[in-house]
């Protein structure tokens, strides 16, 4: 079937979404052209979200077991008859203009092989954790540059055409993690243009707690990140990466290793105040929009978190560079060692 220029296949993976897909389903409901279609991938769910996305009117595809939204996503796109994809999460409502401004920006650009959106800065969940983080993570889409190096599956679009030349998302990821930020590389790679475009934003309706914040930031997104980069021997300096964000890492564990030692050189008191002070200031502009936000407390408290995030990011990349070296030198091995030392 040929595909109506800049109609759009978006597609959904969904495991267990509950109430939140449903309201993500329903944002869509009236921003929807006749051309348009939406494609749900239930991944193993066991909650009848696919029921859900059959009362819709969406096209459903059921997978009995759970791969992970790479695989999901890949499936879906089999289906797609659309020109362009439109990846979204089962936890995020579109605003009533993004799917427009979506058509708008391909319709503009020929050029244009993929795009990214944003968090917008009304997240749905009121516990603080929630609150910071997606404000964080609104805040760095906003400060970053237009010409992306990742792909974002939240609310990711990418011409059908350029997505089958790539061969889609790497299904070696079984959980939600780095899947989409890989498929940005690739792209990349083959210099195709890939625009973050601000303007359009979605909602992001998850409840984070401490367990599930840390386990995601660490587990499934610095240490594979980590690892791409080092297996890519390339990296750029924006979103997560940009320079300040290194420069803190390196000031977080200067400060650690300086109020360590204070016990034993107490004149080195003076050192930890001058670089507790040089990680606030580098990172003003951070704690200057939650200020403007969410008031002076939430500020305050975002802070620390704040610092930890860089504490955690350092420690995945240096256990992911150490990982990394020895893979390299376990695969430099003869394999008669590689025999030996297995036996």
């Amino acid at each position: 079937m040929t595909a109506t220029p800049n109609s759009l296949s978006i597609i959904i993976p969904v495991y267990n979404g509950g109430e939140n897909f449903q309201k993500c389903l329903a944002s869509l409901k009236s921003t929807l052209q006749p051309d348009d279609e939406v494609i749900v991938v239930s991944d193993g769910e066991t909650d009848g979200s696919w029921r859900i996305a059959k009362t819709f009117g969406a096209k459903v595809v059921r997978l009995k077991i759970s791969g992970g939204p790479a695989r999901a996503r890949n499936t879906g796109a089999t289906m797609a008859t659309g020109d362009i994809l439109l990846f979204l999460d089962a936890d995020v409502t579109v605003h009533p203009n993004t799917l427009d401004l979506i058509r708008q920006r391909f319709q503009e650009s020929s050029e244009l092989a993929a795009l990214i959106g944003s968090y917008d800065d009304r997240p749905e969940a009121d516990n603080f954790l929630s609150q910071y983080k997606n404000l964080f993570h609104h805040y760095t889409h906003q400060v970053s540059s237009e010409t992306a190096f990742t792909f974002w599956g939240a609310c990711g679009a990418i011409r059908r055409s350029v997505f089958e030349a790539v061969n889609g998302f790497d299904e070696g990821y079984h959980k939600p993690c780095i899947e989409d930020i890989e498929l940005g590389y690739r792209l990349k790679q083959a210099h195709y243009s890939i625009a973050l475009c601000k303007d359009i934003q979605v909602k992001h309706l998850k409840r984070w707690d401490i367990f599930s914040l840390l386990k995601t930031e660490f587990f499934y997104r610095a240490l594979p990140w980590t690892k791409l980069i080092l297996c890519d021997r390339s990296s750029n300096h924006d979103l997560n990466l940009s320079s300040t964000n290194q420069l803190s890492v390196i000031l977080i564990f200067a400060l650690i290793s300086s109020s360590a030692a204070t016990r034993f050189t107490p004149w080195l008191s003076i050192a930890t105040l001058c670089l507790g002070l040089s990680l606030l200031l580098i990172n003003l502009d951070v704690y200057r929009f939650f200020y403007n936000k969410r008031g002076l407390l939430f500020s305050l408290r975002a802070i620390p978190w704040h610092w930890l995030y860089f504490l955690y990011g350092g420690l995945a990349f240096i256990i992911g560079t150490i990982s990394h070296c020895l893979d390299y030198l376990y695969a430099s091995k003869p394999v008669t060692q590689k025999l030996s030392e297995s036996s």
